[in-house]
């Protein structure tokens, strides 16, 4: 999962945050649920004084009723009484509301059609007025005794409720914060060590850079983050310099090779040539034609001899094969010529025939050649060996070259000593780009060299 340096500082944070707003969440349905219970009571204190009003105003209205008929007159006062009672009746008994016990029950609708019933205006019999009264106060004292034990039932439960409610939160609240800092604590730890861990490795691969090591740092597989891509960065910077340096090293190891080679014209085709033009000059001198003529045979082969000097060291130069055939096959024409000298090892050849394919650079595959010729030379001289193997094959994206014997092998780490033919082997490598390393032999004894070049950067 790819997270940004970014995100990771703020991740520790942004859970802790996440975890109080989830508390506040908690909390709130908590104090949600209580304040529903609350409504309830109100709820049955409103209908407990409705009741109240109502049972008081049927009372005095039955009471009114009563006096007026006994004495058969009705003073206006009393009649606008009368008419304000009932009003105050039905108005109370209409703020009665269902709850929990009432709320599938027709006693509202019951008692609402009741009190209806005994409106004065509709001119009321004594002997009908007296019994409806009843039934209406007594339907009222249900209902209120009702309401009543409801209303205390809520108190009861709303108590018990704000204890463990208070008794909750507190729990609760204070395991949210234990646990939030502990994972914010636990989340900082580590991606704080390991985004230090990775800046103080990218720091020294840079130190040793600076200070002239030219030993490639890691790259990652992967890129996830900030850090990942200045890693990358540091090492394509590092593999540039290596190929300056490189390139630096090839120009003085260049320079050496024009020594050799003007020391090898001076002593050997040079004497040569100097000897013929003796020869030549000496031709005047003689009389015998037999002598002329032996003479004669000893100067041709003499010429033919630096002819031949001549085209090994051209050809030691750049090999033609190389050019027209390609790095394949020039390795197998040098690995012809040497041929298995007397008592020499004895030579496997393989070549991938992709590799014939591959588009590679003239630069890079004369850099493989001449470490090929190196690494077959470091046999013949140094190895002991009675067998090696030559490949030369592409593995997906990479070019493998790999010489293996079964001699003495590299003892005392004679891989990492400062010769020159091995400081030769590493400088080509570097200067293309590529990757070289001596590995115990999958023979008995004996050294594999490999040189690993990944061919989407070599073209």
């Amino acid at each position: 999962m790819r997270i940004t340096v970014k995100h990771q500082i703020l991740l520790a944070p942004a859970m802790i945050l996440m975890l109080l707003l989830l508390l506040l969440i908690f909390m709130h349905y908590t104090y949600w649920d209580l304040n529903s219970k609350r409504r309830s009571i109100r709820v049955a204190e409103t209908n407990f004084v409705a009741l109240a009003e109502a049972d008081m105003a049927a009372r005095r209205l039955h009471v009114l009723l009563r006096v007026i008929q006994h004495s058969g007159m009705a003073a206006p006062e009393d009649l606008a009484l009368i008419v304000d009672l009932y009003e105050r009746m039905l108005s109370a008994i209409a703020r009665i509301e269902s709850f929990e016990n009432l709320k599938n029950s027709e006693q509202i609708q019951y008692l609402s059609d009741l009190a209806r019933s005994l409106n004065p205006a509709a001119g009321l019999e004594p002997e009908n007025t007296a019994p409806l009264f009843a039934q209406l106060r007594a339907e009222l004292s249900g209902l209120s005794s009702l309401t009543q034990n409801h209303r205390n039932h809520l108190r009861q439960v709303h108590e018990q409720d704000i204890n463990q409610l208070v008794e909750r939160t507190v729990l609760v609240t204070i395991a949210v914060l234990i646990i939030a800092m502990l994972l914010g604590l636990s989340i900082s730890i580590y991606f704080s060590r390991r985004i230090l861990s990775r800046i103080q490795t990218i720091s020294t691969n840079a130190a040793r850079i600076a200070d002239g090591s030219l030993d490639l740092p890691p790259a990652p597989d992967r890129i996830q983050d900030e850090m990942d891509v200045l890693a990358r960065s540091i090492n394509r910077m590092a593999t540039r310099l290596i190929q300056v340096v490189g390139t630096e090293k090839l120009l003085e190891g260049a320079e050496d090779e024009r020594r050799r080679i003007a020391m090898d014209l001076h002593d050997q085709s040079l004497s040569d040539l100097s000897g013929i033009l003796r020869g030549l000059q000496s031709l005047s001198g003689l009389q015998d034609r037999d002598a002329v003529g032996d003479r004669v045979i000893s100067l041709e082969h003499d010429l033919n001899k630096a002819i031949t000097n001549l085209r090994d060291i051209m050809n030691n130069l750049h090999p033609q094969t190389l050019d027209i055939l390609g790095l394949g096959a020039a390795i197998e024409a040098h690995i012809d010529q040497i041929g298995q000298p007397a008592g020499g090892p004895a030579c496997h050849l393989y070549i991938d025939p992709r590799v014939t394919d591959l588009n590679l650079d003239r630069i890079k595959q004369l850099a493989i050649y001449r470490i090929a010729i190196e690494a077959i030379q470091n046999v013949h001289k140094h190895a002991a060996a009675s067998r090696y193997e030559v490949n030369l094959e592409l593995r997906e994206e990479t070019l493998v070259f790999s010489v293996e014997d079964n001699g003495c092998g590299l003892t005392n780490g004679r891989a990492n000593e400062q010769g020159r033919g091995l400081n030769n082997i590493r400088e080509r490598t570097r200067a293309i780009g590529a990757q070289v390393q001596w590995k115990q032999s999958r023979f008995s004894s004996g050294t594999r060299f490999e040189l690993t070049l990944h061919t989407a950067s070599a073209n």
